[in-house]
This record gives structure tokens, sequence and C-alpha cells, in this order.
């Protein structure tokens, strides 16, 4: 019996390594913090009661405290998906500086390039980015001039954490080329994303050895996650359609799918985080993703086999979050060192912001029901006042939050209007301010924001051929009459599929050289108290038929 007990221990002490505990990978990452550092209330939880949100400070909390669990066994990694700066005053004022010191301080480990990075010209930006004491990555950007990469980018990085080799790879979202000024991306091209991270996964995996292959992609998940999934594949992962192209650039699922050897996808771009990982049938791929302007951070645990080096499983932090921990500032107390700094930052970047320029006789909602909400009917209201226009119009997509009845100050007027989009008016006739209608209802397009005009128009009709009423100032429409039209610098340069204004001839172009957030004051303040409605300028009629005018 006790050589059999001898024998017993010899045994277990012999195959000990061939049982060793699985390693514990930390991966924290942000996406599209568009300049959240700071403290703010969660009015997207309770917009009457909103808790209280501790920002960069209550992350650092928590980063430290994952990284405080760290042995021999357990590591941990920081990263970022992008659009990191453009939004919130510290972010937009200090053009990124100050969440560049602040992921300084906190120390991430590499972040991706977002489309928003290049809401501000090219030289201003690299001098952020310059800042930066960690790797900015992006594999698809080509600097024009050189035919390589911008000397401010690398497409990848070998890190290693317990004993494993873990490449990282970024890249862009092509949609920056349709979303961005030209004058700022004059200089670079958006190399097709599937065909550039394909490249340097392979060169990560064969040339460099790594162990494991992550993903930072300033890309996103659909919103219906599993639904699309199944329009593009079937429940194998199998293609359903053969040589697909992406108009709009790929997007992380597709990503996740297409190239093979990705272990985890971080993604962003669109703003809705998932508790759990997305996980490809086929491929096994992991996509990961959070919730925009810092109001969380990402937390998952993978669990790696020491012999294969490869991932096991993965663990989550939270029961009912996931990985997605929100950062209320009752539960994690802020770092008051990074507390500190940022609110130096804020209080430079934010002096003035709560000076009470007007009030809100109702609560201007941004939510939009066939093309209007209160909201953005004011910001046209707004434009078309400034400039003293006939017709006003805005992207659906430029309007960013709401303003509660009451009291409103600078900041509601930003949070609302948080990019630098200039105002602009142009002189056209009749039929081209008719086209520029018919543009946003082509296809599965649903409208602009307007003012100054009344519309009716059909989906059962043909495209370009769909509006059947057009009103202007209460007056029917005339196709040969010259109109004053207002919108923005951003519209103009084409984007948001208004190609066609780029035909415009600059003489028939006044800049105004006004910001349309300064706009958007002047009408509170001298407009106040404002009580926009939802009215006719927008009317959806599939049974209606053209109007005289519309049949000239």
């Amino acid at each position: 019996m006790k050589n059999m007990i001898l024998l017993t221990a010899l045994w277990l002490l012999l195959t000990a390594g061939l049982f060793a505990e699985d390693l514990r990978l930390d991966i924290m990452f942000t996406n599209d913090i568009h300049g959240g550092i700071d403290r703010a209330q969660a009015t997207f939880m309770n917009p009457d009661f909103p808790p209280q949100l501790g920002g960069g400070a209550s992350a650092a909390t928590l980063i430290k405290h994952v990284r405080s669990l760290g042995n021999e066994q357990r590591g941990s990694l920081l990263f970022d998906a992008g659009d990191f700066f453009q939004g919130r005053p510290v972010g937009t004022v200090t053009k990124g500086e100050a969440v560049i010191e602040y992921m300084n301080a906190i120390g991430y480990d590499a972040m991706t390039i977002g489309n928003h990075e290049y809401d501000i010209s090219e030289e201003e930006l690299t001098q952020t980015l310059d800042l930066a004491n960690f790797p900015i990555l992006s594999c698809n950007i080509i600097d024009k001039r050189t035919g390589d990469l911008p000397w401010y980018v690398v497409p990848y990085r070998i890190i290693n954490r317990l004993g494993l080799r873990i490449g990282v790879i970024g890249f862009t979202t092509t949609d920056t080329e349709k979303m961005s000024f030209p004058e700022n991306i004059k200089n670079v091209d958006f190399v097709d994303e599937k065909i550039a991270v394909s490249k340097y996964v392979d060169i990560v995996r064969n040339e460099e050895m790594a162990d494991l292959v992550i993903v930072l992609g300033h890309a996103g998940l659909p919103y219906d996650v599993q639904e699309t999934y199944l329009t593009r594949y079937d429940a194998q992962g199998n293609p359903l359609y053969e040589d697909r192209y992406a108009a709009w650039g790929w997007d992380a699922q597709e990503i996740a799918r297409e190239v093979p050897g990705i272990d985890l996808f971080i993604g962003g771009h669109i703003h809705k985080g998932w508790p759990e990982p997305w996980i490809d049938p086929y491929s096994h791929t992991m996509v990961v993703q959070g919730y925009a302007y810092g109001s969380n951070l990402g937390w998952i645990t993978l669990t790696v086999d020491p012999d294969t080096k490869s991932i096991s499983g993965y663990e989550l932090p939270a029961l009912r979050e996931g990985m997605m921990l929100t950062l209320f500032e009752d539960q994690f107390i802020p770092d008051p060192e990074i507390s500190a700094t940022i609110e130096a930052q804020v209080a430079v970047a934010e002096e003035g912001m709560d000076e009470i320029i007007g009030v809100a006789g109702v609560h201007l909602n941004r939510t939009n029901v066939d093309a209007q909400s209160l909201m953005g009917n004011t910001i046209t209201d707004a434009m078309r006042y400034e400039v003293d226009a006939d017709f006003a119009f805005l992207n659906l997509g430029g309007v960013r939050a709401d303003i509660k009845s009451g009291p409103v100050t600078y900041r509601d007027i930003f949070q609302v209007m948080p990019f630098d989009n200039m105002v602009v008016s142009f002189r056209c006739n009749g039929e081209f301010l008719r086209r520029i209608i018919e543009t946003r209802v082509e296809g599965s397009r649903h409208g602009l924001v307007v003012s100054g005009v009344n519309v009716v128009y059909s989906k059962q009709r043909p495209n370009f051929d769909r509006v059947t009423s057009l009103k202007i100032a209460g007056e029917p429409w005339d196709k040969n009459k010259i109109y004053t039209c207002t919108t923005t610098d951003f519209l103009m340069q084409g984007n948001a599929g208004l190609t066609l204004l780029v035909q415009v001839p600059e003489e028939d172009i006044i800049h105004h050289q006004i910001n349309l957030r300064d706009a958007i004051v002047n009408y509170f303040r001298k407009n106040s108290p404002i009580r926009t409605k939802i009215d006719d300028r927008w009317e959806r009629d599939d049974n209606s038929q053209p109007s005289k005018e519309m049949l000239q």
C-alpha cells in the first residue's frame, strides 16, 4: 500500500506539467471615446434623473484594479479602436491632445485611427498623434505622396505577455473617404480593409510567428447581428453570395468571417456595445465592441492553453453587463491623480460653456420620424434664419443630442453639434433644388432634415421622380426660379451621398464664416423660448400623384 502511494505521488509530480493551468489574458478596450474622458451624466439611461459617470478617472480606477490581478499566470492589455477625441469640448477644443495625455497617463498599449480623427487637418492630427507614448496602428492608410504608410502609423505591433507573442493589427474604415472633408484627407488613400488585414494577418502569423492575433478595427458589428449574418452566410458561415462588394467598407462581422487567422477583433464605429462577444460559427473569431463617449470600459478575460498557446475560452467580469462595465462614479471611485489632470483640462476647454443662451419651451428630441425631429427641425430653422435662405438642409446623422425643456446653455448646443461645421449658402435654380431632395429619397434613403420647404413624395415612383409636391416658403416650386439654399461645408464637399453639390459654381457659393453651432446659439438668443413642432415639411404618401408644377 505504501509503495502504491509513493508511485501515485511520483506520477502526479511527473505529469503536473501536462495539466498546467490556463493562462489568463485580460483585454480591456475602449472605442469611440469622442473626447469623453470627463465626468458626464448618463442621460441615455434616465434623462430626468441621470446617474453620474466618472469618465477617464473612473476608467483609471478599474484599469488599475484589473492590472492588480496580474501574476505569472495572468496579464493584461489595454486598447482603443478609434474616434478618440472629436465630440466633447475637452477633446475637440484641444484637438485630441487632452485625450492622448490621459491615454499616456493610464498606459494604453495601442490605438487605431477612426474616421473622425480626420475632422481636423492632417497636420493638426499628426501633431496630436506625435504625443502618444504608444503605437498608432493602421494597415490600410496610404500616403499618396510616397505610396507607403504615413509616418504616424504602423500596421502592427508584436507584444509579449505571459510568454505569448501577440500580434496586434489596426485598420481604419474606408467609410472615412465618404465622411471626411476632402481637404483633410487629400494626401491619403484608404485601402480595402479586407485585403489589407488579410495581408498583415499572414505576415504576423507566418513571419512574426505570433501565437495570438488581435485586430483593432474602426468598424462595427451590424445592429441586428444574427439577422444580418444570415443574409450574408448560412448558419455554418458559408457565403450565400459570391463576389460581394462592400460599397461602404467591410464591417467587423465580414472581416471576422472572411479573414482567417484572427483570434479577437476589437471594433467600434457604430456606438453600440455588446455584453458578450460575437463568435463567428465558421472562423471562430471573437468580436467585441463597446458603447461611445467614455461611458463604459470593455473587459474580457481570454483563457489561453499554455501548451498550444491558443485560446481555450473566455470569462466575463459581470453577470448582467458582461464585458461592458458602465463607469458609474459611485461604483468606480475616480482615481484622484487622473481626475485632477482631466478636471484642469476641462476647466480650460469649457470656459463660458455654462452661460445660459436661451430657453427651450419643449423637449427638443433628436429621434427621427419620417425625416423630422424637433431638434433637427430647430437646427435647420436656425440655419435658414441666420442667412435668410429659402431652403435649409442637413444630413439625418448630423444631430447628436436632445435639449431638455428649460434653460439652454452653450454646453447643450455643443452636445447637439460637437463638430466644427461651417454654414454655407448657395444660389441654384428650382430644378437643382429638387434634385437635392430627390437624391435623399432615392432607393432606401429616408430624406434630409429640412426647413423652408413642404415635400410630399412616393416610394412607389421611380428614383429621382419621387417628389410629387414641393413648396418653397409656402409657394409652389418653380423649376426656373433662383433660390437661396443653406447647408454645411461638410455637405457642400459632397458627403452623405450629396455629390451633386460639388457641381455648384464657386461664384454661386457664400462662405459665411460662422460655425453652425454659433448659428444655433444666435437663434436661441433671439427667438427663445423655442417651441419647434413636427409639421408638414415632410410627408410620405405612396398614393400621391405629381402636382401640375411637378409635371412641367
